[in-house]
């Protein structure tokens, strides 16, 4: 069955929203089509209803397919767990964790396990459009490859070369990569795209013909920048849009070293009452601040010390003197407790660290990992909401005792006696638009009434009408045939 690879000059180049634009715009002429990614390396990861887990972005790309998510859309998820080490998932369930220079040992093992995800999507649907993983010219890394020019040449997959003009240098950026590629790999390469572009795409008209000509690729389009972007599901935290309001109900969430499943911020940030800061290391949380949110990471003892090392711990401390309110989340939650303790080295070197004493709770780790969705009840209102549980670790304590929430009856959560610091392990409640209005309620905050999914599904034919409009995309679907 036809098939399609974007690979990019570099990381965020926007392989990810392009590959959920065409997924859309295929489904949308009617074809079955589905996205394919084989490494990923995000700490902000989808839960599959078998219980598994992918990175978001192919989760978002699935949805643009019309599709549940699946684990042979990205059979190989990399979570950084540290500087040098990362978490390795195989479709969908947490095999081991690596250094950085053990791992392309491995991946003569991941090969077969991406095949054989790939060949499943191939077999089941019209077309499958591929996305790689930084930059093909990372030559130093072609050996064993599995992420772009590798999978391209053992799959038979013809790529397209996506370039980023908001960054300078996208004409380097092709023609270099063209230089450093070998005659192989640059005979798998069929055209490119320039992605956005803000302004008049003619005034690029010469560089882009200068392209075509250095490289002998076609060109398949310059896309411009794509405005309502920051309505779709962030990739990256760096990519959650702090809302540009002078005022509303301020939440502030610490921008963590290894954040994860930060998506629970997205529905948040489209809300017009609410004023959404992502505070960077280094700045203080403000005075102002109404709400802080403790988000998930993917290493709780180590964003503890990283907090605390950018004096977040001191500010928490003030804010909550002054009577504004703390929520965490997951890793967050497990960090208002007492302290937190792994015995067994499961994040990293075993030991044990202070909490930040907010709730009296304690967290201890333990190897099974827990992923599941899930329907809980809100304790304070009563409300059912959809959210998903992904994190290790059991947290206790007399906190406990006043729950976030329940599930199937038992409590989840905690909250301090006077209900200002709360914790959960579940992600994802702010996309249920009736609980997201609720809880804004009780904040004294009017929630805007948009459906959050219907914001998404919207923005995602917006997107493939951007890419119809601006790229050559029956070319595209003819070069995947």
């Amino acid at each position: 069955m036809p098939a399609l690879m974007f690979q990019g000059t570099g990381s965020n180049v926007g392989k990810s929203m392009l590959v959920a634009g065409l997924c859309r715009a295929a489904l949308r002429r009617g074809l079955k089509v589905a996205p394919f990614k084989p490494q990923n390396m995000s700490n902000n990861a989808a839960v599959t209803a078998d219980g598994g887990e992918i990175g978001r972005a192919q989760a978002l790309q699935a949805r643009a397919c019309g599709l549940e998510p699946s684990v042979h859309m990205n059979p190989v998820l990399l979570k950084p767990e540290t500087e040098h080490g990362a978490q390795v998932v195989v479709q969908g369930q947490r095999v081991t964790s690596t250094q950085a220079r053990d791992y392309p040992a491995l991946k003569p093992r991941l090969r077969d396990a991406v095949k054989d995800s790939f060949t499943r999507l191939r077999d089941a649907y019209d077309l499958v459009i591929v996305e790689g993983a930084g930059s093909p010219a990372e030559i130093n890394l072609r050996s064993n490859d599995i992420a772009n020019m590798g999978f391209a040449e053992a799959c038979g997959v013809p790529v397209v070369l996506i370039g980023d003009i908001d960054r300078g240098g996208v004409i380097a950026q092709i023609v270099g990569t063209q230089a450093v590629l070998s005659m192989p790999d640059n005979a798998l390469i069929k055209g490119f795209i320039v992605n956005k572009f803000r302004g008049d795409p003619r005034l690029f008209d010469d560089g882009y013909d200068y392209i075509a000509e250095r490289t002998g690729w076609p060109g398949f389009g310059v896309a411009p920048w794509f405005s309502e972007a920051w309505k779709l599901p962030a990739e990256d935290a760096l990519d959650i849009r702090s809302a540009p309001k002078p005022d509303g109900f301020h939440i502030v969430c610490l921008h963590l070293s290894r954040i994860a499943n930060f998506d629970d911020l997205d529905p948040l940030a489209q809300e017009p009452g609410v004023r959404l800061t992502m505070l960077e290391p280094g700045e203080a949380i403000p005075g102002d601040a109404d709400l802080v949110i403790l988000p998930g990471t993917k290493s709780t003892r180590g964003d503890l010390a990283f907090l605390r090392a950018q004096g977040w711990d001191v500010d928490l401390m003030a804010h909550h003197r002054r009577g504004g309110r703390t929520l965490g989340i997951c890793g967050g939650y497990q960090m208002l407790g007492q302290s937190v303790s792994d015995p067994d080295g499961i994040e990293g070197p075993a030991g044990e660290t202070p909490g930040l004493g907010l709730l009296d709770v304690a967290t201890r780790m333990t190897d099974d990992k827990r992923l599941t969705r899930v329907t809980a009840t809100h304790a304070a209102t009563g409300l059912p909401f959809d959210g998903y549980e992904i994190h290790i670790g059991r947290t206790d304590g007399a906190d406990c005792a006043r729950p976030f929430a329940t599930l199937d009856g038992a409590p989840e959560g905690a909250a301090s006696p006077d209900g200002r610091v709360q914790g959960s392990y579940l992600h994802g409640m702010f996309t249920d638009d009736g609980f997201r209005a609720a809880w804004l309620r009780a904040m004294q905050v009017t929630a805007s009434g948009d459906s959050y999914d219907s914001t998404v599904d919207a923005t995602l034919d917006a997107l493939a009408e951007h890419l119809e409009t601006h790229l050559n995309v029956p070319g595209l679907l003819d070069l995947a045939r």
